[in-house]
């Protein structure tokens, strides 16, 4: 409860601000544009309102930026030449390390501006956007809030008349004034209860709580679409990952964990954090739709969906995926030395990850998208063949403000409500792009973001438009006489396609595989045909 003190902004080596749902009011301060070291911000699901302030243009090493679920308004604020709004031409657009932002359901208007659009883990539906090719608000709630805004200012500007120390005493005097009133009101309640209960002793009525709307309306649940899963029971689960001691990821929203299934398998789970409180039927069916979405999916290079849990005692809600044993594929370009990640190699990971996402874009109907295509999706199975586990789409499924949402209906609007989150994994266009920055880290050896280097689209850029510059954004660790420059160029001209700054330029998966089949394959064949080097080093490849 209350508000976010000005003097936030004295707490200059704070890395990390987490006050998310805990019912703050009233604005962001300016003031919290001055925490130097911060890198996450997460102010979700709170009651604050006003404009998002420009100086968190300021924060330099802000990466993760969490303003979803308040009552925000106004535009956002940019920070390049064209945004003439701010005087002081700070803004969002200046958080060059800014790798995740979330400002969903809020009121803000405008248009989006062009940098946010570049990030590749932003959320920003359910506002009354212009330009926003995700969903907005219903028209009639932009309008209202707005109106209920102008309502605020005009009220506030009355208030400022008032001595300030008058202004306060009134408001102390009503809420004593409530508060009494409040006090005689449940005083009187229980008087009546009690008496109702002696007097009644030959007619007891059993006490009911009251119902409300939601669980009023009937939506219909039904366990047997999930039928052709596997149901796995929470005990099992708990044997296969010690009692789920075996954490291997976390966030707000999950937690993962490994495993071992007694018939061996390795498992992956993914468990939803989320209290049975906050867990309605709109979220259910949801959760139904989502894992039979998981489920039918089928292809080498996806992860298969071994199962799910749903338990009510304790409230649990897991996924169980199959859990390629060799780390991904970012630990390996990234964290350890990549030696052995040859060419040969990188170039066949390069071709099974274009695959999958043509399977999944163009061969599925209705096409599926990842919700977070990273190099740290991409798992590797002991013989380096990837396999795609989309962790992220969880995430999204169970932030807490959204689990409440709903409206009453006879049925028609709530596959709209679900229609309206899963249009945020559609976007097959973001995978694209992110294919993209796959395919420079499989070349470079360098991650997509890094507080020691520049973004790595952007310092590929500078090579990327001259052939002849293919060759520096080779990988040191790979020896030079190894890449073969006939596939490096045309992975390269493959990523100017995939990250072009126009997505509607950008082209489909299937264009991409073919591109690299042909040439990456053919290539590979002059390599082998001229190399004996290259015979061992294919050999290590597909071995």
């Amino acid at each position: 409860m209350g508000s976010i003190p000005k003097e936030i902004g004295m707490l200059k080596n704070l890395t990390e601000l987490d006050l998310g749902t805990n019912q703050l009011v009233g604005p962001i301060p300016s003031e919290i544009g001055d925490m130097a070291k911060i890198t996450k911000i997460d102010l979700h699901a709170n009651r604050l309102n006003g404009a998002i302030p420009p100086e968190l243009g300021n924060l330099a090493r802000l990466v993760e930026l969490r303003l979803s679920n308040n009552s925000l308004r106004g535009i956002i604020p940019a920070s390049n030449a064209s945004s003439m709004e701010f005087t002081n031409q700070i803004g969002l657009c200046q958080l060059t390390q800014l790798t995740d932002i979330d400002l969903s359901y809020n009121f803000l208007i405008g248009d989006i501006p062009a940098c946010l659009k570049q990030i590749q883990r932003s959320s920003l539906v359910g506002n009354c956007f212009q330009n926003n090719g995700t969903a907005n608000r219903p028209v009639q709630q932009c309008e209202v809030n707005q109106e209920a805004g102008k309502d605020n200012r005009i009220g506030g500007n009355e208030q400022k008349g008032l001595p300030e120390p008058l202004w306060l005493l009134i408001l102390e005097v009503i809420a004593a004034v409530s508060l009494l009133c409040l006090l005689t009101l449940c005083t009187m309640t229980g008087l009546r209860r009690c008496r109702a209960r002696s007097s009644g002793s030959g007619n007891n009525v059993p006490w009911t709580r009251a119902v409300s709307w939601k669980e009023n309306t009937v939506i219909s649940i039904d366990d047997d679409q999930l039928g052709n899963v596997p149901k796995i029971s929470r005990q099992e689960l708990a044997e296969a990952c010690e009692d789920f001691s075996n954490i291997i990821g976390s966030s707000h929203e999950t937690v993962v964990y490994k495993g071992t299934l007694k018939d061996g398998r390795e498992i992956a789970v993914v468990s939803l954090s989320v209290s049975v409180h906050y867990w309605n039927n709109y979220v259910e069916l949801y959760f139904q739709k989502e894992v039979i979405e998981m489920a039918r999916l089928s292809h080498e290079n996806v992860a298969k969906m071994v199962g799910y849990c749903k338990e009510s005692d304790p409230f649990s809600r897991m996924l169980v995926f199959q859990y390629p044993p060799n780390g991904t594929l970012y630990e390996h370009l990234h964290d350890g030395e990549g030696c052995l990640l040859s060419w040969p190699r990188r170039m066949k990971l390069a071709l099974s990850i274009a695959r999958v996402l043509r399977y999944l874009h163009t061969e599925l109907q209705p096409p599926f998208a990842v919700a977070a295509l990273t190099s740290s999706s991409v798992y590797l199975t002991e013989d380096f063949s990837p396999k795609i586990i989309d962790f992220e789409r969880w995430r999204y499924l169970v932030t807490k403000p959204g689990l409440g949402s709903g409206c009453n209906t006879n049925g028609g609007s709530v596959n709209s409500i679900t229609d309206s989150r899963h249009k945020r994994f559609m976007d097959v266009q973001a995978n694209t792009l992110a294919f993209g920055v796959i395919l420079l880290e499989l070349i470079s050896g360098r991650a997509a973001v890094s507080k020691d280097t520049e973004d790595l689209v952007d310092w590929a850029r500078k090579h990327l438009d001259q052939p002849e510059e293919f060759s520096k954004l080779v990988d040191p660790k790979l020896q030079r006489q190894s890449v073969n420059q006939q596939s490096l160029g045309i992975v390269c001209n493959v990523v100017n396609l995939c990250i072009d700054p126009e997505s509607s330029r950008r082209p489909s998966m299937s264009m991409i595989a073919a591109i690299l089949e042909e040439g990456i394959e053919a290539s590979a064949a002059t390599l082998l045909r001229d190399s004996s080097l290259a015979w061992a080093e294919a050999a290590l490849a597909v071995s």
